[in-house]
């Protein structure tokens, strides 16, 4: 399915006059990248955009050109150079509350002996924006720039139990769109989290994502009204599901209290 179509942000393209279809098919060709290949040819991101073959070449080439994609003549394929990297360095190192949370994240990392991270929402997806975890622990490593499914994450039923009820709505029918099959089952579970979030603050991933990790997460709100979500995780043979329902569920929902009085 075409990426866009799975963007609930997404203007309705042919009524808003001041949208550049051209930089929107570009983009869609760098997030391509993002669905786990390294290095793509021009038939492979034309499968994952849905752009017809010749407007990607053309986007490949004035990509390569600006220094956002490489090619290697020796694959004859693409993949995503420095210019890229330097966008994503710029947002996440200008990121007050990335800054102003660490030595909180390190400390409950430290104290409760999993991996907290700071995560942020794009399209279907949380990406990891900052993630810290005790030394010695080498299991369930999350680095920054780490994407997670909305529908089966703490993190991800953790935003969409905060969003308002229209926007979230959006999201739950493209979430709908891609998973038809599972999606019975998907909505069940993400009703289940909202009721759980209304009732404790909270949403928690038990084996849901991944069957041997727990996992919870908590939504953190800006003072610029933007939102992002803190959780916190470990494999199921160090946390059990009772530890993270009935304690770090509620030690991280104190947590986020403690960030959004920082002033973020």
């Amino acid at each position: 399915m075409k990426e866009e179509q799975e963007n609930s942000n997404a203007p309705a393209t042919a009524k808003d006059r001041k949208f550049v279809e051209a930089l929107s098919r570009g983009l869609d060709v760098l997030r391509a990248f993002s669905q786990g290949a390294v290095v793509m040819g021009n038939q492979d991101i034309a499968r994952i955009t849905g752009l017809p073959k010749p407007t990607v070449s053309r986007m490949t080439y004035t990509l390569t050109k600006l220094g956002y994609l490489s090619y290697s003549t020796q694959l004859e394929k693409y993949q995503l150079d420095s210019g890229v990297l330097a966008l994503g360095y710029a947002y996440v190192s200008n990121l007050r509350v990335r800054q102003l949370a660490k030595p909180y994240l390190d400390e409950f990392a430290r104290t409760t002996n999993t991996s907290v991270g700071l995560t942020c929402r794009d399209r279907l997806s949380m990406i990891y924006v900052e993630n810290c975890r005790p030394s010695e622990t080498t299991s369930l490593r999350m680095d920054v720039g780490v994407r997670l499914p909305l529908a089966t994450t703490a993190a991800g039923r953790a935003y969409l139990a905060a969003m308002k009820d229209e926007e979230r709505g959006h999201v739950m029918d493209a979430i709908k769109a891609r998973n038809p099959e599972a999606w019975p089952e998907l909505e069940a579970s993400l009703q289940k989290s909202f009721a759980e979030y209304e009732k404790h603050g909270f949403c928690l991933s038990l084996g849901d994502w991944d069957r041997n990790v727990n996992a919870a997460g908590v939504p953190l709100h800006l003072q610029d009204g933007s939102l992002m979500v803190l959780t916190c995780g470990a494999p199921s043979y160090l946390v059990s599901e009772e530890k993270v329902q009935n304690q770090l569920a509620h030690q991280l929902a104190m947590l986020a209290r403690d960030i959004e009085r920082l002033g973020v």
